[in-house]
């Protein structure tokens, strides 16, 4: 790699909540990732970038156990997801919140009810309850006056919010985002890009951030990560992966210089 890791980041990998070890995939003759290695420490953000097509949303999704790897290494909160039961898979997922690229919300339920919709199936609330954290999150991301309408019946930018806040509803140590900002006007990208920031910074949680978004990468992530040819080419901050001389980098990062 051209950009070195963060210092001390090896020693402390036995603690981090993200290890990924020689990760590989392939979709018949079609190799996607190629011997992945990328760790995140508790409290960071990670910016996973590259060309299209070159397995980074694969990757958040063999993170989540969504896809099998065929070799290689994944430990969340020190488990090895690849040997667990689907039981205990389910209770560390619980941990973890995901937003699809899409929203992915529920056509049929309104926005409150999609947010509330985790805290029915695995937090043991009262009725009170549960409609107080729904509003209270909801609030967090500026929805709070949405609570009734339809998915139909809001923005694309504001269907990312709530289910930004859907998946924070459980109160995650990690969170996986998938384009948060891919498809929104530049006003609309930078609101949700502060807000992931804010919400990051005051719960300390864990995030890997797959994006195309380097102007929003550079605001919210501690650190950067380049795939390419299905490797870890890459890793480094911003400022350390402006020095490297990979062309493709180098037109990649020029809008956010």
């Amino acid at each position: 790699m051209e950009a070195s890791r963060q210092p001390g980041v090896e020693d402390q990998e036995h603690e981090a909540p993200i290890v990924v070890r020689g990760l590989q995939k392939a979709f018949g003759s079609q190799r996607v990732l190629n011997g992945v290695d990328l760790s995140a420490r508790k409290g960071e953000t990670v910016a996973v970038l590259g060309r299209s097509g070159t397995g980074k949303s694969v990757l958040l999704k063999l993170l989540i156990a969504l896809e099998q790897p065929d070799a290689g290494s994944i430990r969340i909160r020190g488990q090895e997801i690849t040997a667990l039961e689907r039981g205990e898979l389910n209770r560390l997922r619980i941990r973890m919140g995901f937003l699809f690229q899409q929203g992915a919300l529920y056509d049929s339920l309104t926005v409150g009810q999609n947010v509330e919709f985790p805290l029915r199936r695995h937090a043991k609330l009262s009725d009170a309850e549960r409609r107080r954290k729904v509003q209270d999150l909801l609030s967090q991301v500026g929805m709070e006056r949405d609570s009734g309408k339809m998915p139909s019946q809001i923005s694309g930018g504001m269907q990312k919010r709530v289910g930004l806040a859907r998946a924070l509803a459980l109160e995650p140590e990690i969170l996986l985002l998938d384009e948060p900002t891919a498809g929104l006007d530049p006003i609309t990208a930078t609101e949700i890009g502060r807000l992931i920031l804010e919400l990051q910074e005051k719960r300390k949680i864990t995030c890997i951030v797959v994006t195309h978004d380097i102007h929003g990468a550079k605001t919210f992530c501690d650190r950067m990560v380049f795939l390419e040819e299905g490797r870890v080419s890459l890793d480094g901050t911003f400022e350390e992966l402006k020095k490297s001389r990979n062309s493709f980098l180098i037109e990649f990062l020029r809008d956010a210089a």
